[in-house]
């Protein structure tokens, strides 16, 4: 069991890793506008928040520090979605590429939710 939650915390990294890459390379394409500004500023940090929350998590020194910082991540992927969806008004064109960066983000926010609920001891 301790081998699959290490590699279960591996794949988590690598999944926010992987979403935060896709959004710096996304936000690069957005229209040279202030409105863009906004968003892409809004988008990347808290884009980049799961992750670094997620790896904040596994440096705790109590279960209320891990569950702490998995409830942080979870929030910032929860905002990162807002973003996503207030980004498709920027450039048609963009649309399909944000919509892979919300599958992801999803997938995430779905895990970390689980996670979060699992370690509170709401599920069994």
């Amino acid at each position: 069991m301790k081998k699959n939650n290490k590699k279960f915390k591996k794949e988590l990294i690598s999944k926010s890793l992987h979403l935060a890459k896709k959004l710096m390379r996304l936000v690069d394409k957005f229209p040279k506008k202030r409105s863009a500004w906004v968003i892409e500023d809004q988008l990347l940090g808290a884009g980049t928040s799961i992750g670094a929350n997620i790896i904040e998590s596994q440096a705790g020194v109590s279960k209320k520090d891990f569950v702490n910082f998995l409830s942080y991540a979870l929030k910032s992927g929860n905002e990162t979605k807002f973003w996503l969806t207030l980004s498709k008004e920027l450039n048609n064109k963009l649309i399909p590429e944000i919509d892979e960066c919300m599958c992801l983000t999803k997938e995430l926010v779905k895990i970390l939710g689980s996670s979060v609920a699992t370690i509170k001891g709401r599920r069994k």
